[in-house]
């Protein structure tokens, strides 16, 4: 199959939805973070979302690409062989129950890689007054995609280097319980039978089913948060990951925070996260947190 590089730029067909409090509670529940600022309502600023939440808003539109992409050239099959392999989320505040929220996208980038293309697609949230929320880049690996020299729309967002990738500066250990992915499933509603169906796991070549990716990201997130961020999510402003290897219901997973830049208004901190044989699930891993006094 091939993907053709002149179809960057490609713009995806608005999407607007508005969020609830169901919605961002059960988020955080899914992944066992008890922070009260995700839940105690009787607070005169009331709730947030838990950081990671960004990823359930945008994925109405991801899960049915087909349907967004404004383009009649773009070959859909391609859709097929998709997997989330990067992910790149800029805060510029964290969602509150209420938020009225307009997506607006485009494929950002079509770039050649050893299994085939990996493909950025860029989402802006904006509020019901115009104020941007959060920007997403999402990136796919279309596997045995040809996409030839590939091209990019604009400047792509690059991770900090870790200049000691070897340091292990802390380590969380979590245990993924058998009923996590599908606990995760219906409080993000983030479906895709990988996860929920052994049958389907089978089907496609998996030893079974497997942790969602983004649930494995917003564990990590979590640690990262009570760690680093005082429990103040609202100091988190990037995240970072490429996804690299699976997590099996069952096991255990590890967080490890692996460096730390220090700058005058943030810290730049950098982990990566274990699955149960040692292999990273997560690695490149990264968060920007803002300094408060």
């Amino acid at each position: 199959m091939k993907l053709d590089a002149r179809l960057v730029g490609t713009r995806l067909l608005n999407y607007q939805t508005k969020i609830n409090w169901r919605e961002t509670t059960n988020f955080a529940a899914a992944i066992e973070d008890n922070n009260p600022k995700y839940f105690d309502d009787r607070k005169e600023q009331g709730i947030v979302s838990h950081p990671m939440f960004a990823v359930s808003v945008t994925w109405p539109v991801l899960s049915r690409l087909e349907t967004f992409i404004d383009s009649k050239d773009f070959p859909k099959d391609v859709l097929m062989t998709q997997v989330h392999y990067t992910e790149h989320l800029i805060l510029h505040r964290l969602i509150r129950p209420g938020d009225e929220i307009s997506l607006i996208g485009t494929l950002k980038a079509i770039l050649p890689h050893r299994a085939g293309t990996h493909a950025i697609i860029r989402l802006d949230a904006e509020d019901q007054f115009g104020k941007p929320v959060f920007t997403e880049y999402i990136g796919a690996m279309l596997r045995g995609v040809d996409c030839g020299k590939g091209d990019t729309a604009g400047e792509i967002p690059l991770i900090p280097e870790n200049d000691n990738a070897a340091e292990v500066l802390w380590a969380s250990d979590i245990h993924i319980d058998p009923l996590r992915p599908y606990i995760y499933d219906g409080c993000s509603n983030i479906e895709f039978p990988i996860h929920t169906s052994p049958n389907f796991a089978g089907m496609v070549g998996l030893p079974g089913i497997i942790l969602q990716g983004t649930a494995t990201l917003a564990y990590a997130i979590r640690e990262l948060v009570n760690n680093e961020a005082r429990k103040d999510p609202g100091r988190i402003l990037e995240i970072a990951c490429r996804f690299t290897g699976m997590v099996l219901p069952g096991t255990d997973i590890k967080v490890l925070c692996t460096g730390k830049k220090t700058y005058k208004d943030y810290t730049d901190i950098f982990f990566e996260v274990q699955n149960s044989e040692q292999k990273k699930a997560i690695r490149s891993g990264y968060i920007k947190i803002m300094k408060r006094g």
